[in-house]
């Protein structure tokens, strides 16, 4: 414990209850302890779905199914309503989470594959870059002991793998569940993985979330006497959806209720045995997703309402995210959040909690301790937030006001989604320069870009400095600050 304050001192700090926060602020009731450290280094656990729509928790409005673990967690901490991640897919926004910076700056922009089919060819070859810093390396230089048990998807070669990345233990699929020969003979086996060996070919994927789960336990439990970061990438909700016997038939909703109530199950096993070690009140726990739903799968897909779309697009469904944070005694217990954070701002808030200097590199995170621990009147960090998908600036955020630049989206071409794992097709529609409230219309049905054309012209200044720092090939516009991915 830092010098300048008492243990009662500390105490009685976090005993006052902050209350309101003011519009659009942190709801909670305990005061915020500061910037610099007055505890301990706590431990981190991340756990991170893949495909979860903002509706899919029962705190968040799911249907069909119970959350009980998740809804306990945010009674017990704090819900982010503005929570976004930083691409519609999978890769760039693990990218953006792990490296603090938004996925066209590291140059991962695109879903990465293994060898397949011929116009996955450069995706296949490339994957973080050695020279960059993921959240784990940052906690290493502060004595902590690290592991990622599920999806990774930031590069399948042995040199993009986690261990080569800041992490200790690895056990998970390397990609997505769906990229195995099942699905396209061109495609391999799909590898399960320990460390940078494979253990097993096209694994039983119904024993994925349970293998997950208790990989993390067992590593908790074997480093509870020293800092730790445990992070748990869950290669469900993602279709092809399988689930336990345990959870089988056991939700309204069908198979994806199932599946979303054993993720419920993985997030209780693991706040249990934090509390059964006695180190509840010394751990962080994230729980979020990567991006939307995937909507053309309808009752094997999630639900972003009252979001527009899901994933692939740059509406809120696509990138809003349900977000619970939970630290007994130092997040306050019951509240919401609905200032604009992201998942880049998970690595430079570790940095700051666990005492570590960030990376030389420019990142784009910023430090979301004051929404976190529920400062008074804390405010984004945020000027803007930037929606891209691919290379594309697709729309830009900042304050209550979204506007959506000129460019095509899928949408389902008949409304409906597909039934029992088959998907349908998408239709491309357009929508132009389009501005949306999002205090009064989160649900982005009402243009009223000819009423405040103030508004306008100011995020467009704000997406002009974002094209020339990060790019954008709609406007055909190559980045300043744009750094090489790794590449064999």
């Amino acid at each position: 414990m830092k010098s300048g304050i008492n243990r009662r001192e500390f105490i009685k700090a976090i005993s006052v209850g902050a209350g309101w926060l003011g519009l659009g602020g942190c709801r909670g009731d305990v005061s915020f302890l500061g910037r610099d450290r007055v505890f301990d280094r706590p431990n981190f656990v991340i756990i991170f779905c893949d495909d979860l729509g903002y509706a899919d928790v029962g705190c968040y409005g799911a249907k069909g199914f119970e959350t009980p673990n998740l809804d306990r967690m945010a009674a017990e901490g704090m819900r982010f309503t503005d929570f976004y991640v930083a691409a519609p897919s999978c890769t760039p926004s693990r990218a953006a989470l792990l490296m603090g910076c938004y996925p066209q700056r590291v140059s991962l922009p695109r879903v990465l594959f293994p060898e397949g089919p011929n116009w996955t060819k450069d995706l296949t070859r490339i994957g973080i870059n050695s020279k960059e810093t993921t959240v784990a390396e940052i906690l290493k230089t502060q004595g902590y002991v690290t592991a990622c048990f599920g999806k990774w998807h930031l590069g399948h070669h042995q040199q993009f793998l986690p261990t080569r990345h800041g992490f200790d233990e690895y056990v998970g699929l390397p990609y997505s569940n769906d990229m195995r020969s099942e699905n396209r003979k061109e495609y391999p086996p799909l590898p399960l993985m320990k460390d940078e060996s494979v253990i097993e070919s096209d694994p039983d994927q119904s024993k994925l979330t349970t293998l997950y789960t208790e990989e993390a336990v067992k590593f908790i439990e074997k480093n509870k006497d020293r800092p730790f970061f445990v992070y748990v990438p869950h290669s469900m909700a993602h279709v092809p959806l399988y689930v336990s016997e345990k959870f089988k038939g056991k939700s309204k909703q069908g198979m994806y209720g199932d599946v979303i109530m054993e993720i419920d199950w993985s997030a209780g096993q693991i706040l249990s045995a934090l509390k059964r070690l006695g180190i509840d009140e010394k751990t962080l726990v994230i729980f979020t997703s990567d991006n939307g739903p995937w909507l053309a799968y309808g009752d094997h897909g999630g639900s972003a309402l009252p979001l527009r779309e899901g994933k692939g697009t740059t509406w809120e469904g696509g990138m809003r995210e349900p977000c619970i944070m939970r630290w007994p005694g130092k997040i306050p217990a019951g509240a919401v959040c609905s200032e604009l954070s992201t998942a880049m701002d998970i690595l430079p808030t570790f940095a700051n909690l666990a005492g570590a200097k960030l990376p030389r590199k420019r990142i784009d995170g910023k430090d979301i301790w004051p929404l976190m621990s529920g400062e008074p009147g804390a405010r984004s960090p945020h000027e803007a937030f930037f929606y891209y998908r691919y290379s594309e600036l697709q729309a830009v955020r900042s304050g209550r006001w979204k506007l959506h630049f000129p460019h095509e989206y899928r949408t389902l071409a008949d409304g409906h989604g597909g039934k029992g794992g088959k998907s349908v097709k998408y239709k491309r529609e357009l929508v132009g320069l389009e501005l949306f409230d999002l205090q009064s219309d989160i649900g982005e049905t009402t243009n009223v870009a000819d009423k405040y054309p103030g508004v306008v012209e100011r995020l467009k200044r704000l997406a002009d400095t974002a094209r020339k720092d990060l790019g954008d090939t709609l406007y055909n516009v190559k980045g300043k600050n744009v750094r090489k991915p790794g590449r064999i």
